[in-house]
């Protein structure tokens, strides 16, 4: 099975191919258009520039996205796309041209939730291949089946500080978050108010 999914939760553009392969993931192409430049002036994201800037990266980051995996439309089986949490203006751009490609290209479309991504992202290697399955003393490098729970996840994105629980796949206990400002958006105020240069 080979995956598309598409990112606009805040201010990069991204794309990737995920092949499934003997139950592991395995990372086809991955591509990011950074907005950091035109925010730079602002110190931080401004939502709607972000959501403009989406619809001008989203096509040229899907083309790039297929043609780094050597792929067409009709090799790719499902459509994945973040839904939420994030920039709203921004997740429009994702969820759209997500949903449209869904309709054109006759494939199923699933929602993401974007903490979830984080914690998953820790359970995909990029040096992954068919060819060099992980190592016995590589314990997180992709291999759905043989993972270790209970585990708790530290996850510190820009807006979002948590603890998570994992009892097993898709099981999620929050054991703590910041009640106010998360990590990441505490440290672009603290970095605007010492006069440092963003990102």
């Amino acid at each position: 099975m080979k995956i598309l999914s598409i990112e606009t939760s805040c201010d990069e553009t991204a794309a990737a191919i995920l092949e499934m392969k003997d139950g592991m993931p395995v990372l086809l192409a991955n591509v990011v258009s950074s907005q950091a430049d035109a925010h730079a002036k602002f110190g931080g994201v401004v939502p709607q520039l972000a959501a403009r800037m989406h619809i001008e990266n989203i096509t040229p980051v899907l083309d790039a996205t297929l043609a780094e995996a050597k792929l067409i439309k009709d090799d790719i089986d499902l459509i994945a796309v973040t839904e939420g949490p994030g920039l709203i203006p921004a997740l429009l751009i994702g969820v759209s041209a997500a949903k449209t490609l869904s309709l054109l290209w006759k494939k199923p479309l699933m929602g993401i939730h974007h903490i979830e991504g984080h914690i998953y992202a820790n359970f995909i290697s990029n040096n992954q291949s068919p060819k060099s399955p992980p190592k016995a003393d590589q314990p997180w490098a992709g291999n759905f089946q043989n993972e270790r729970f209970p585990l708790v996840a530290l996850v510190v994105s820009g807006g979002h500080t948590q603890l998570v629980l994992m009892r097993d796949h898709f099981q999620y206990e929050i054991l703590g978050e910041t009640e106010d400002d998360a990590v990441g958006e505490a440290f672009d105020k603290i970095a605007r108010m010492l006069g440092l240069d963003y990102p």
